[in-house]
C-alpha cells in the first residue's frame, strides 16, 4: 500500500487525506501542534490514517503533500524529504503571508522558493486552484463530459507524472503548466484561479495562456 505523508492537517490536507484513503492509500498526517491534537481527525479518517510529527510524516511517505504556507525561512524537514516528490498545495496570500518582494516582482514564484528550500526533493505545484471540499465532490470518471481539469507545475517530469496519475485517480484531468517558473499562472487573481474547479482541460489551458505576469503592469507603466 502506498503511503502519502501530509504536512498540514487543515482544510486542504485533510480533504486530500480523505480522497486518498477512499482510493486505497495509507496516510500519515502532521500539523504544527503535534500528533496528540489530531485524535479526532484520525478517528474520522479510520485505520488507514495515523498522526505523526512533520519529520516523521515526511519520512513515512512514498511521496509527500505539503499543505502549509511557505515561510521565507524554511520550516520543512529537508533531510526526511530528500529524494521524494513533494506536492506543494500552497497559494501565496499577501493578507496571510505578508509581502514577499521577490514574488511580487515576478522574479520567483513561491514554488520555486519551495524548491530552493528543498534542493534534494522534487517539488510539484498541485491542488492549488480548487476549493478543498471539491476534491471530494467534483471528481468524474475519465471521459466524462463534465470532468474538470487541474494544473501541475514542476521541474521534474516524474513529479508531473505522479500528480497526473493522482489527479486521474481523484477524477480530474491534467494540464501540465511546467516548469515551476510558470506556476504563477494559477496564482490567486489569475484567470485559472478565478475559475477554480469549473474548467475543463481546454478551458484551463486557455486561462493559463491568458494569465498576466506579476510585475508586468508596473513594468509597462514605467516604460510608457
Amino acid at each position: 500500500m502506498t503511503t502519502i505523508g501530509i504536512i498540514g492537517a487543515g482544510e486542504v490536507g485533510s480533504h486530500v487525506a480523505r480522497a486518498a484513503i477512499a482510493r486505497g492509500y495509507r496516510i500519515v498526517i502532521a500539523n504544527s501542534r503535534g500528533p496528540q491534537t489530531l485524535t479526532g481527525l484520525i478517528a474520522e479518517l479510520g485505520p488507514s490514517a495515523s498522526a505523526a510529527t512533520a519529520a516523521d510524516a515526511a519520512a513515512a511517505g512514498d511521496f509527500v503533500v505539503v499543505a502549509v504556507p511557505l515561510k521565507l525561512v524554511n520550516d520543512m524537514p529537508v533531510d526526511e524529504l530528500a529524494g521524494k516528490i513533494v506536492l506543494d498545495t500552497n497559494n501565496y496570500m499577501i493578507w496571510r503571508d505578508g509581502h514577499f518582494p521577490i514574488v511580487d516582482s515576478g522574479e520567483k514564484t513561491v514554488h520555486e522558493l519551495r524548491q530552493e528550500q528543498l534542493p534534494t526533493s522534487k517539488v510539484a505545484k498541485a491542488f492549488t486552484h480548487i476549493q478543498a471540499p471539491r476534491i471530494l465532490t467534483t471528481g468524474r470518471p475519465a471521459g466524462a463530459r463534465d470532468r474538470i481539469a487541474l494544473s501541475v507545475s514542476s521541474n521534474f517530469p516524474d513529479a508531473v507524472e505522479l500528480v497526473t496519475r493522482l489527479y486521474d485517480e481523484f477524477g480530474f484531468d491534467t494540464v501540465d503548466n511546467s516548469p515551476l517558473s510558470e506556476s504563477w499562472r494559477t496564482a490567486p487573481g489569475q484567470p485559472a484561479w478565478n475559475r477554480m474547479a469549473y474548467q475543463n482541460r481546454e478551458e484551463l489551458a486557455a486561462n493559463l495562456a491568458n494569465a498576466v505576469r506579476p510585475g508586468a503592469t508596473a513594468s509597462r507603466s514605467a516604460r510608457s
